[in-house]
């Protein structure tokens, strides 16, 4: 259940939000530029590296995946970005091991990204990578043990650009700050390599179209003319059907969906356009349908909690003209008696118009997971 009455309190957002998630999303424009400045300290503007045969990434957590997903995306068609999964027998930092595949060199390149920088498993990979003559950088906490064993083995290390009210609380892997603070030093990495275009002043763009959505979508402006606080009052006891169209706004989606699960316990799904009004029509005509009610329709609703509905979420990364699928989705949608939300960011660079699906994506995870209670 949502408490609709604190999306439209300021204090009490704050009192409840014991993680600093709303504090973490507000920042991550400033998060940006101090990333940006860290990277720039430690050379990274000044390398003219070859551009690497493989880019393999590698961290724990939401975060890392999400930052392989999107510089994956952003590198294009045939991009050599590879996302090294840990095995484990827990997510705990201790727990966790990571393995470079047996054709990985001296042409490749280690990205490792941890907003911990503790873990064992990513010291010995660095180590191993050292061994094997792949170059490596890692963005991780300055002082932390990852740090010197990277800085030991002749690899370049970027401190993260972390909030003193990061170590408050355990740190959520979704956390809005955190992945803005691990990607942007390896976007300023990789335009260097020519793998993707993000130059300083793209960065720049993007922090600004950061603290603009901040200012749209922050806890003082009230709900009817906040984007993010009314996504997140329309998937109140809703199942998220999260369907996105243009490049960039897939790695948005699949961001959305995994903050939704981590932040709020909302579970979601998440497609692409086309390909989603096959994959999910069936899901669309089932009894997640909000015209769908099979149970008896006279019997006391009053102490029940409302049944759980679908509702598509629709993002974009382009304007309406040109070949779309958009129509054929709100169709599906209506035909089903599915309620729809769209999200398009306003005109911009690629880098800007993911930033703000991603921003105000953020904003509505963390007013969701905020003002729910437990049902």
């Amino acid at each position: 259940m949502l408490d609709e009455s604190l999306l439209d309190s300021p204090e009490g957002l704050a009192e409840a939000d014991h993680r600093a998630l709303l504090r973490g999303a507000a920042e991550a424009g400033a998060r940006v530029r101090t990333a940006a400045r860290h990277a720039a300290e430690a050379g990274v503007g000044g390398l003219k590296p070859t551009a690497p045969r493989a880019v393999l990434i590698a961290g724990p957590g939401a975060a890392a995946t999400q930052a392989a997903d999107l510089l994956g995306t952003l590198a294009g068609a045939g991009s050599p970005v590879t996302r090294l999964a840990p095995t484990g027998v827990a997510p705990a930092a201790g727990a966790l091991r990571w393995e470079l595949p047996g054709w990985a060199g001296s042409v490749d390149l280690l990205l490792i990204a941890t907003p911990d920088g503790t873990e064992p498993g990513l010291s010995l990979l660095s180590e191993q990578a050292y061994r094997r003559g792949l170059t490596v950088v890692a963005v991780a906490p300055a002082g932390t043990p990852l740090a010197e064993t990277v800085s030991g083995s002749h690899g370049l290390f970027v401190p993260m650009a972390v909030a003193p009210y990061d170590h408050d609380e355990p740190l959520a892997a979704s956390a809005p700050g955190v992945l803005w603070a691990l990607l942007t030093p390896l976007l300023a990495l990789l335009d260097r390599t020519g793998l993707l275009t993000a130059p300083p002043d793209a960065l720049q763009k993007v922090a600004d179209r950061l603290d603009a959505v901040a200012e749209r979508c922050g806890p003082a402006v009230a709900t009817y003319s906040n984007a993010a606080k009314t996504l997140a009052a329309e998937l109140a006891d809703a199942l998220p059907i999260v369907w996105t169209e243009g490049v960039s706004a897939g790695p948005a989606g699949r961001r959305f969906a995994a903050a939704l699960a981590e932040l709020s316990g909302t579970p979601a799904v998440v497609a692409e356009l086309p390909e989603a009004l096959a994959a999910h029509s069936a899901l669309l005509a089932g009894p997640l349908a909000a015209g769908a009610d099979p149970d008896d329709f006279f019997r006391d609703r009053v102490e029940e909690p409302p049944a759980l509905h679908a509702r598509v979420v629709l993002l974009r990364d382009r304007p309406l003209g040109g070949l779309t699928a958009a129509p054929a989705a709100r169709e599906l949608a209506l035909t089903h008696d599915t309620p729809i939300s769209e999200l398009e960011p306003e005109e911009g660079g690629e880098l800007e118009t993911l930033a703000e699906l991603i921003a105000v994506t953020d904003f509505a995870a963390v007013y969701l997971a905020l003002a729910s209670t437990p049902r």
